[in-house]
């Protein structure tokens, strides 16, 4: 693809600008869409309202006048002839524009409309009047020194250039949907002539990121399901049956379920690549365990991945609790390992020492290789990219993949966000588990939060408190976390040791304080959302999270899953300045199903996946919720696409198509 400076008025500072926002050459500029646009029609002056917004044209008439309000206030005004009347416009801090403000110059003012003293307060002003009719424009991001009218004027300027674009619906699809060819949809989404035809742009361009994203899954899902690689395994279920035997509690009617169709696909000569999906607090870890023994039998490696090092370091206590009976040598590796523990570990797997390896993204380092590797299970899966997920195929023989995730997925959308994956789900909770109790407060009502809070500590029992994240602001987010401890301090420093953790401190630090609260040396911990994944401390049964309208419910209902998870009766309190209906959904209900539902109808899927994954995935314009019913198409054309593949690789026309799927193909 051409260079930006192929583009007159492009050099080196406006390239540098462009680089900023991701635009690098011509095909990254034509892909830049505009956010929104704005619809330039003239306003029926007699049907305005007062302090209506107006757009009007007209004919400068007389000298305008600057007028000096204060040092930093100065106002232009000057009366303009639409031809119907005439109007009094007033122009604020711009008397730079003085000079071009003469009689009998053609303007157009957009503005508010003050009926009383037929003024308009202008917003902005054009020179020139009005097209006939409506003029739509395009509005894009941009950055310091670079504005819209610039942007849209480079882009505008390639469309007229000679140019190919790359093609990735077939012909016979644009055909039989009466799509616009792709040249004539990016020209229209970015230059548009009416209305219809930006929605006819805007669909055949949605259309083609669903389409290629629908293709790549499905394609997947092909190459998993014909991998000569795959590793089968002899499962010994009695000794299986012995394992889960001794376990110190009996497994529910899902979990049991979920072993069973794991070990059909340890067992399967097919690569397992299966989403472990359930609520928090299900016991999802123990199905993980059970999965990682099967292997251990068939005398394979197994290597668990968590986000976390506080997660990594509490699955690594759990299974050397759980496999305490067996044969297993289980090692932690994070980044926190010394440099010789690392290196023995490194050792270790190479030559076959270690069973199961347990870690964070430390796992797939390059310098790591597994002797057989058959088994790879990462934890809140989401979490990871799918690069990183995949990378792990590289480190073994083509081994199973188990990805575990406490934010259940509505099972219409997991059917095609997730089709080359099976999906299995738990929902049933181990028994003994009592269900959390959730209360909404407005911050106004604190007293009786703080009341319900030492009701807790009065018990013995622990709390989480907490803090917002405002936007990515860590250092905000700091603020909070020390602006609550003090606050917490004059409520319960007498009675309670009062704990702080937050994102910046090192993981020595995260891993100090988390050890202290569940050794019940601190009562209160005081924390932004690096709790929110995992973190098990039975004695914990309270967590109070202010300003929750913040947080998504997905989010929420994960924090909330830090409580509960012994037989302690627990609480979260969510406190917000005013009521929502969105938080009253969790006094209502503790399905993280249903809660995920309606946070995928009212968000969409970025509150579900995180931003990382939604911009993998490589939509730019589509979007998975809005757009359904045409993912739903899309899925049934990728399928037929995908059915009659061979008949066409040697036909000139997909081989743009097929070279994307080679990427996914190198990749996965």
């Amino acid at each position: 693809m051409l260079e930006l400076e192929t583009i007159e008025g492009i050099g080196p500072k406006t390239k540098e600008l462009m680089n900023k926002l991701g635009i690098h050459n011509c095909e990254e500029l034509l892909n830049y869409y505009p956010y929104r646009y704005d619809i330039i029609k003239k306003s029926d002056v007699q049907n305005l309202n007062n302090g209506d917004r107006i757009i009007i044209d007209g004919i400068i008439e007389g000298q305008p006048t600057i007028i000096y309000i204060n040092k930093s206030l100065k106002k232009i005004i000057f009366r303009i002839n639409t031809k119907t009347n005439i109007l009094n416009v007033t122009l604020y801090n711009r008397i730079y524009l003085y000079q071009d403000l003469k009689s009998g110059k053609e303007v157009t003012i957009i503005g508010k409309y003050d009926k009383l003293k037929n003024t308009v307060v202008a917003a902005n002003i054009r020179f020139g009047l009005l097209p006939p009719g409506a003029k739509i424009e395009p509005i894009y991001y941009t950055t310091n020194g670079l504005s819209v009218k610039q942007l849209s004027k480079f882009i505008i300027s390639f469309l007229h250039m000679d140019y190919d674009v790359i093609n990735f619906v077939p012909h016979y699809l644009e055909e039989r949907y009466n799509f616009l060819t792709k040249k004539e949809a990016i020209y229209n989404i970015h230059n548009p002539s009416d209305i219809l035809r930006l929605k006819k742009a805007r669909q055949r361009i949605k259309y083609e990121e669903l389409f290629m994203y629908m293709l790549k899954i499905n394609y997947l899902k092909a190459k998993i399901e014909d991998d000569e690689k795959a590793i089968s395994r002899k499962i010994d279920y009695e000794k299986i049956d012995k394992f889960i035997s001794r376990l110190p509690f009996s497994l529910t009617v899902d979990q049991e379920r979920a072993v069973k169709e794991i070990l059909g696909d340890l067992e399967a000569k097919k690569r397992m690549n299966r989403l472990l999906q359930g609520d928090v607090g299900s016991g999802k870890t123990i199905v993980a365990f059970i999965s990682i023994y099967a292997n251990f039998l068939a005398k394979y490696q197994s290597a668990l991945m968590v986000p976390t090092e506080i997660l990594a370091r509490q699955h690594y206590e759990e299974a050397l609790k759980i496999f305490e009976k067996t044969k297993m040598t289980i090692r932690l590796l994070t980044s926190s390992t010394s440099i010789k523990e690392k290196k023995e570990i490194y050792a270790s797997l190479e030559n076959g020492d270690i069973d199961l390896i347990i870690g964070t993204q430390s796992l797939i380092q390059e310098k790591i290789k597994y002797k057989k590797l058959g088994l790879v299970i990462t934890d809140e899966q989401h979490r990871f990219g799918v690069n990183q997920r995949n990378i792990f195929k590289e480190k073994g023989n083509s081994p199973d993949v188990l990805s575990m995730s406490a934010t259940p997925i509505p099972r219409t959308y997991a059917l095609t966000i997730y089709g080359d994956t099976d999906v299995t789900s738990i929902k049933s909770k181990p028994s003994g588990r009592k269900e959390v109790i959730t209360y909404f407060k407005k911050e106004k009502e604190i007293t009786e939060v703080l009341e319900l809070m030492k009701k807790e500590i009065d018990q013995g029992h622990q709390i989480y408190v907490v803090a917002p994240m405002i936007e990515d602001d860590d250092s905000e987010a700091i603020e909070n976390v020390i602006d609550l401890k003090e606050k917490m301090n004059k409520a319960f420093g007498k009675i309670a040791k009062i704990g702080v953790i937050h994102g910046k401190l090192d993981n020595k630090e995260k891993t100090k304080v988390m050890s202290q609260f569940e050794n019940r040396k601190i009562n209160i911990l005081i924390s932004t959302t690096v709790i929110e994944v995992g973190v098990n401390v039975p004695n914990a049964s309270m967590i109070v999270i202010f300003n929750a309208n913040m947080f998504g419910l997905s989010t929420l209902h994960q924090l909330r899953g830090r409580v509960g998870r012994s037989d302690l009766q627990s609480y979260c309190i969510l406190v917000a300045r005013d009521s929502q209906e969105r938080l009253r959904l969790l006094e209502r209900t503790n399905d993280g199903f249903e809660i995920s539902e309606y946070d995928f109808q009212t968000r969409g899927e970025g509150d579900l996946f995180g931003q990382r994954q939604s911009g993998e995935i490589g939509l730019v314009m589509a979007n998975i919720r809005k757009d359904y019913k045409m993912l739903l198409k899309a899925k049934e054309d990728a399928d037929e696409f995908i059915g009659t593949l061979f008949t066409f690789k040697t036909n000139p026309e997909y081989f743009p198509i097929l070279n994307e799927l080679q990427k996914i193909e190198n990749l996965e």
